[in-house]
């Protein structure tokens, strides 16, 4: 194999067309989801994972460059996250390695489980389109969430007036973690909307009590407004339960609980 200049069929043109013509088609086999997925953490990816890999048309929207939401930084930049030996088999369904710990729990390598994650995710048929964010959610006649409204995460940050594209879902699932990103704009711009709950805002999340957070955010997974099911951290900011630092058993069984969910209501709509 010859890798010199001279050899080189391909020029800048090349490059360009291949990146904007690839990724175009992309997109717009992904206007009209099953599933659109709000937030790339890991109760969004293990959500993905599963309804991608039961069929359903699936599109994760993230605002970063970067997939894993706190994942990485595993327990304040040591690189290691502790998940309940009952969450296990979803991190070896990814293919992540496990060491065992203590009282129940296994040891992961932080980068390695985003990376493992939400390569099976993809591998699943799960697509991930980074730096777009949630700034809206389209609703129907009935004002039940059939959709998200999206940007460039880049427009926000500099702050341009630049109006954004809309996507199709028969679900949205809301795992923007801690802010509960979506759970807000929803209140704030559907008239009359309350959670499930009956409240009018996000409540947010309590302090840490990590034991008593784990648990309550399976519960707390759940359809929070039509057409809108909660998952991860967010589950637990609307409904005033603890945060829970670097444990992350729960995270993967509300990602669970939430692909479950979300194909049963796939399943009512018919």
């Amino acid at each position: 194999m010859s890798f010199e200049k001279d050899s080189f069929k391909w020029d800048e043109l090349t490059v360009t067309r291949g990146i904007v013509e690839t990724f175009m088609a992309d997109f717009l086999d992904s206007i009209d989801l099953d599933v659109a997925v709000v937030g790339a953490g890991p109760s969004g990816i293990t959500a993905a994972r599963i309804l991608a890999g039961q069929g359903h048309r699936v599109g994760i929207f993230e605002r970063n460059l970067h997939i894993g939401g706190g994942i990485w930084g595993g327990g304040m930049l040591f690189p290691r996250i502790v998940i309940e030996e009952e969450a296990a088999p979803l991190m070896e369904a990814a293919g992540v390695k496990l060491r065992p710990w203590k009282d129940g729990t296994v040891i992961a390598d932080a980068v390695e489980s985003a990376t493992k994650m939400t390569a099976a995710a993809i591998d699943a048929g799960a697509r991930i389109f980074v730096g777009i964010e949630a700034e809206d959610v389209v609703v129907d006649d009935s004002d039940r969430v059939c959709g998200v409204v999206i940007n460039w995460g880049a427009v926000t940050a500099a702050k341009l007036h630049v109006d954004p594209l809309a996507v199709h879902s028969k679900v949205l699932i809301e795992s923007t973690g801690h802010p509960c990103e979506v759970g807000d704009v929803l209140l704030r711009k559907i008239p009359g909307a309350r959670l499930d709950t009956g409240e009018t805002c996000v409540p947010g999340e309590a302090s840490m009590n990590a034991r008593a957070g784990e648990a309550a955010l399976i519960a707390n997974t759940r359809e929070i407004y039509p057409g809108v099911v909660v998952a991860g951290m967010a589950a637990n900011a609307v409904s005033r339960s603890p945060r829970m630092g670097a444990i992350f058993g729960g995270m993967l069984l509300s990602g669970q609980k939430a692909a479950e969910i979300s194909a049963q209501i796939i399943a009512d709509l018919g």
